[in-house]
């Protein structure tokens, strides 16, 4: 199991004000190579939890695993900081509504940066970089900058990314927000490729029911809690 989630609790104090339970106990499982989307109001707790999925946020309560890496346990980290990072950066790779890309980088150096600054070697991580690129139909836009490119492009540059390291799961939060209709469906297509062709998990978050439809399973964020809200 790549991602394994258990009663997943969270809530959030406001001052003078009871505390608002945003997570009620999830519980989630997603395997390798399988495309996971979460639908929900505006509100619901979807990004809430796939900050805790990613480690970039705690629950209250809870047990979270990741590439078979006991991470959380009953809200507390079980790993010390600097485990915790390397779990996090050999296993979880972000794609976010916003690309988020350096601007005065090219699209290469924007992919090849991480793994870069991970290992003080360029030159294959250059190389890495482009193979992923080409992959995602970029081979003509290694070298433009992120101003230069189409926001759909940018996005590619951002999925590219996050492919970088290999990891086991990408957590994706409205990675299509910005995009037109057309760029949303061939950003969904490639998404499903990727995680078919590579084995790459993927749970993304997401407003649109329609482009939820073609992931493996689709979930619905719901008073706190997930439920299966159709399949492909």
């Amino acid at each position: 199991m790549m991602l394994e989630a258990r009663n997943i609790r969270k809530s959030y104090a406001l001052p003078g004000k009871a505390p608002i339970e945003i997570l009620k106990g999830v519980d989630l499982e997603v395997r390798s190579g399988e495309m996971v989307a979460v639908v929900g109001a505006s509100g619901s707790g979807k990004t809430t939890l796939l900050n805790i999925l990613g480690t970039l946020d705690t629950p209250d309560q809870g047990i979270l695993n990741v590439g078979g890496t006991p991470v959380f346990d009953d809200g507390h980290f079980r790993l010390k900081p600097r485990e915790l990072a390397m779990v996090r950066n050999r296993n979880i790779g972000f794609v976010f509504q916003f690309h988020h890309l350096l601007t005065d980088f090219t699209a290469v150096e924007n992919v090849a940066m991480a793994e870069f600054i991970a290992t003080g070697k360029l030159k294959p991580a250059l190389e890495r970089a482009e193979t992923l690129l080409g992959s995602l139909g970029l081979h003509e836009r290694l070298h433009h900058l992120p101003s230069e490119l189409s926001g759909g492009e940018q996005q590619r540059v951002a999925i590219a990314r996050a492919l970088m390291n290999e990891p086991g799961v990408v957590l994706a939060d409205e990675p299509s927000g910005n995009l037109d209709n057309r760029n949303s469906r061939i950003l969904y297509e490639l998404i499903a490729g990727i995680s078919k062709n590579h084995k790459t998990a993927f749970v993304i978050v997401t407003h649109n029911e329609e482009y939820a439809a073609t992931a493996d399973r689709c979930l619905r964020m719901q008073d706190g809690l997930l439920a299966t809200s159709f399949s492909a």
